[in-house]
């Protein structure tokens, strides 16, 4: 294909040339080219694309987002992949639940589509937004390469002002889900490795001068606002009309911070109060529903609002049967209000960000949340495009969330091995955390030493709050042991449980015993007992809310998923497990209420 074509130059050559992807790979779209979206109007692009799989990536080497639109019997070589006619897939979406073909696929798969615009006025700007694309995102317009993202589950925006003309228009978007050995996570990982872009995509017309980040927050007993700006301006104006907020906020080198004194209701979980903010910047404004709240690391409590609290919590993981990691706003609901069913207070989103909408639903709710990034297991520490790809996966999602009351905790890690490596590359994200908001408390999963017993992670003295994953009765025997681990770490922090459970086949599984719901139960009551008399564990997010799609468990009872669930797969069934945490968190919640 293309032997002859200018476009390609020497295709042939290309074929054997695998530097290919270097002058793609710039990872120039992340955190600061990001523009605040709340509260805009924008065109989806959501729908149809054409679709097509390259696990050799011919497309990036022959140049095929350089091809223009031509009839087959005017072409004077044969295609082997016409950008511009073809197969059609939904966006957003996984390709894993297209077809049985694509359901192990990992590779690069091309989406294309026509977008035609009039005519942009003068000092007017255009930004394409991807919520997000697993995992390397490469964005082309009409045969122009932007740039590229990293990271599957954040969004980015690219500005498309020039590349865009009057009339119709290609975008391609060449999106790679391989696993490799610089990604954050890497290869090694116990969710299920999606591909697409499963996430919405927009189109944005701004202002020359756009706003590009706020942040609004409670912090020192006042309303503090920083903003950024992109283009001339000289000033802000801020707007809390139930607070009595109308100000101007001076702007230099387009940032700007100011302070207000302010007495707003406090949001928490009983009472999730949200108020309306406006921004205005020239031309340009934007919106968001924030709530107002404290929520601080005192001793070994976690204190909300001045109140010590126990976090009452479940794991989810962003995963669904019909639709793998795409979600809703019904399927984000129906977790919350399961969650609140049980007695939650505190969601756990696990491994990595999930949608957006989830913590904007769980802000009206009245949801507390745990949000991390997949610095999972194994990863190369040592590398500093490592550490580059983690920090601004970081940055990425406390700027989209920051202003969600329901963040509770930003985790920036699970479960990795304790080395001097690891503990730079995880103290200068728990750094870049207290840099981007230092309002929030700072969490991860880490490891105990299970021949002493005993909470050794050198992460654990950088960090606020210490989770542990923990699964006595499943892959441990000994739930004493648990006690034990207290008394020998004396920690000075909160201890959360982070991860607990056992897998139940409400299916095929047996009566009795491993892979049992009753067994299940069984591990769900001696855990329960366990914890009543441990005064150093201040929360649990039990492992997990629903089963889960995962590639590693291939047993006779998972057959491809993680059957820990206390709701089967189907979102519906509950497992016995489930009331059995329902009725001990309907317990602790009446003693929390009456003090007794």
């Amino acid at each position: 294909m293309l032997e002859r074509s200018d476009i390609a130059e020497n295709a042939l050559q290309a074929l054997h040339d695998e530097a290919y992807d270097r002058p793609f790979n710039l990872q120039n779209l992340n955190a600061d080219t990001m523009i605040f979206t709340g509260g805009r109007q924008s065109r989806s692009l959501d729908g149809d694309w054409l679709f097509c799989v390259d696990l050799l990536d011919t497309g990036l080497r022959q140049k095929w987002y350089a091809m223009t639109p031509s009839r087959p019997e005017d072409r004077i070589e044969p295609w082997d992949y016409d950008p511009h006619e073809g197969e059609t897939v939904p966006v957003p979406s996984c390709w894993q639940m297209l077809k049985e073909k694509w359901y192990f696929f990992e590779g690069s798969a091309w989406y294309s589509r026509p977008v035609t615009v009039d005519p942009l006025d003068k000092g007017r700007r255009r930004f394409l937004r991807i919520g997000a694309a697993q995992y390397d995102c490469k964005v082309f317009v009409n045969g122009a390469f932007l740039g590229n993202h990293y990271g599957g589950s954040t969004p980015f925006c690219v500005e498309v002002t020039d590349a865009l003309a009057e009339g119709e228009n290609w975008i391609m978007l060449c999106v790679n889900n391989t696993r490799t050995l610089d990604r954050v996570p890497m290869r090694n990982t116990d969710w299920f490795n999606y591909g697409g872009v499963y996430r919405e995509v927009e189109l944005f017309e701004t202002p020359e001068t756009v706003i590009r980040d706020l942040f609004v927050r409670l912090d020192g007993g006042k309303i503090r606002v920083s903003m950024t700006a992109d283009g001339p301006a000289e000033a802000a104006r801020i707007e809390i009309p139930e607070l009595g907020i109308d100000a101007s906020i001076a702007l230099s080198g387009g940032q700007g911070e100011a302070a207000f004194d302010a007495a707003p209701d406090l949001w928490s979980p009983e009472t999730p109060r949200l108020y309306d903010v406006t921004c205005t910047v020239g031309e340009d404004i934007v919106r968001d529903r924030v709530g107002f709240r404290t929520v601080e690391r005192r001793g070994t409590d976690i204190v909300l609002n001045g109140k010590p609290l126990f976090l009452r919590g479940i794991s989810v993981h962003e995963d669904d049967a019909e639709t793998g990691k795409l979600t809703s706003e019904a399927d984000i609901r129906r977790r919350f209000e399961h969650a609140l069913e049980l007695g939650c207070n505190f969601v756990r989103l696990a491994h990595y960000p999930h949608h957006e909408r989830a913590p904007q639903i769980a802000d009206e709710m009245g949801l507390l949340l745990w949000e991390e990034i997949p610095v999972y297991w194994a990863i190369d520490f040592a590398n500093p495009d490592t550490r580059a790809d983690a920090t601004n996966q970081l940055r990425e999602l406390i700027r989209r969330d920051r202003n969600r009351a329901s963040v509770a905790i930003w985790s920036i890690g699970n479960e990795n091995p304790d080395t001097d490596a690891r503990l730079s590359f995880m103290r200068h994200l728990a750094d870049t955390c207290r840099a981007e908001d230092p309002t929030r408390l700072i969490g991860a999963a880490c490891l105990v030493n299970h021949r002493k017993l005993k909470i050794e992670d050198r992460l654990a003295a950088h960090i606020d709050v210490i989770g542990i994953n923990e699964y006595y009765g499943w892959y441990d025997e000994n739930f004493d042991e648990l006690a034990v681990i207290g008394e020998n770490s004396a920690p000075d922090r909160p201890v959360v449980i982070s991860e607990t459970g056992a897998d139940g086949d409400h299916e095929a599984g047996p009566e009795t015993g491993l892979f049992s719901v009753a067994y299940q139960a069984e591990v769900y009551e001696k855990q329960i007992a366990t914890l009543r008399t441990l005064d150093y564990v201040k929360g649990m997010s039990p492992w997990i809310l629903y089963d889960f799609r995962v590639e590693r468990r291939q047993n006779v009872f998972q057959r491809g998923w993680n059957r820990k669930g206390l709701i089967a797969a189907d979102k519906r069934t509950k497992k016995p497990a489930f009331h059995v945490l329902a009725a001990h968190y309907a317990e602790r919640r009446a003693t929390e209420e009456t003090g007794q």
